[in-house]
């Protein structure tokens, strides 16, 4: 593995156009949204107060976001010292992640301009799950922001600042492996009290538990992606051998979440609910047949190192991490007889602007900033972002 720099390159691309038309979508329904009220973008109602902003922007969108989290639990909570150099780019997926979150929130307010009462300790409710999550994502965005940012002093050739920086930076290792493990659990937390408004598919005591594993498992997911996605692109080296060993993690892992999750459902008798014909068993059954197809494939150690089967897996995983999370808060909650809900145009412009505004940050900082490796001489590397 070379030292990280700067890939350098245009910035303006054919990709980074077409980025830019669905993030300026985005970005003139957030104005609307703001401008006019939320129910001027927005299909959700009493019955569905959160909708796709919630669901698949914070709930969905900070599991997709735990790459940093994963890495550092493998490289220093477990030692695994070796892996330590795919952890900036996966630092730097986790910040954009973890940063449009947060932001994405803001939309889902109706009262925005009252949220700094959230910081306000004599406003606050300190035994609000809500509160807690909240809490924990804005510190958590603010450290992932401060664990990145020897990137920048690297840049800058701030050699004193860096130096100083690295001192403490175990303090805030130590907050970036404990504040994703709090407010990851809560997201499962946060349904606990909807009760029978949750499909007994999902409804269990045991959500925070699943939560938290899925979104760790999640995050290896995208930590591979990510790699064979930027090798592709950048024409950088591919690292098959290292993400073969991160995904060794992976299958063990998905074999616990599944066993504490088939093993729940039948221990309260809603086997049934699978195979009654309705749209929650169908989704289901499809969340665990993926989950199911990534231990398949990732278990066998001889065939991790096949960049395909990566992709496969990890692709698996991270559409049952989603849909396992997206079905808790969407698909399986019925607040009863009357309301529908399914995210209007505005939304899910205002969702992949959001997503493409990532990407695009994402294509800066690497090529700005010393993320990734530099550049193999390799001509057999398809070209698809220069």
């Amino acid at each position: 593995m070379s030292e990280t720099r700067p890939l350098g390159g245009k910035i303006w691309t054919k990709p980074m156009k077409v980025l830019s038309v669905f993030a300026a979508l985005g970005l003139f329904f957030i104005a609307k949204r703001f401008l006019l009220g939320i129910g001027a973008v927005s299909n959700m109602s009493d019955g569905y107060p959160w909708g796709i902003w919630i669901a698949y922007d914070v709930v969905v969108g900070t599991a997709l976001a735990c790459g940093g989290y994963s890495m550092a639990l493998l490289i220093y909570v477990f030692n695994r010292g070796e892996f330590h150099h795919a952890l900036r780019p996966a630092l730097l997926t986790s910040m954009f992640g973890y940063t449009l979150a947060g932001v994405s929130v803001m939309f889902d307010i109706g009262r925005y301009w009252q949220s700094y009462n959230l910081f306000i300790p004599g406003r606050s409710q300190f035994n609000s799950v809500l509160f807690e999550i909240a809490l924990c994502i804005a510190l958590y965005t603010a450290v992932l922001w401060i664990e990145f940012s020897p990137s920048f002093l690297e840049k800058m050739r701030e050699k004193g600042k860096l130096k100083l920086l690295n001192r403490v930076l175990f303090v805030f290792i130590a907050l970036g492996v404990l504040l994703p493990t709090m407010h990851q659990s809560s997201l499962g937390t946060l349904l606990l009290i909807a009760g029978s408004k949750v499909s007994p598919l999902w409804h269990t005591s045991l959500m925070p538990l699943l939560f938290l594993t899925s979104a760790i498992a999640m995050g290896y997911a995208v930590v591979i992606l990510e790699s064979i996605i930027s090798s592709i692109s950048f024409r950088i080296p591919f690292e098959t051998k290292m993400l073969g060993k991160i995904a060794g993690v992976v299958p063990y892992l998905v074999i616990v979440f599944l066993m504490v999750r088939i093993g729940d459902v039948v221990y309260r008798g809603q086997l049934g609910a699978i195979f009654n014909g309705s749209l929650n068993g169908f989704v289901f059954v499809l969340e665990n047949v993926l989950y199911l197809a990534s231990v398949v494939l990732l278990l066998p150690r001889s065939k991790r190192e096949s960049k395909q089967r990566l992709f496969i897996a990890a692709s698996c995983l991270l559409f049952a991490g989603a849909g396992y999370r997206f079905n808790t808060f969407l698909v399986g909650f019925d607040p009863g007889p009357g309301w529908s809900y399914f995210p209007s145009f505005s939304e899910l412009s205002v969702s992949l602007g959001l997503v493409a505004l990532e990407i695009m940050g994402y294509i800066v900082f690497v090529k700005k900033l010393p993320v990734l490796p530099g550049r193999s001489p390799a001509r057999n590397v398809m070209k698809v972002v220069q």
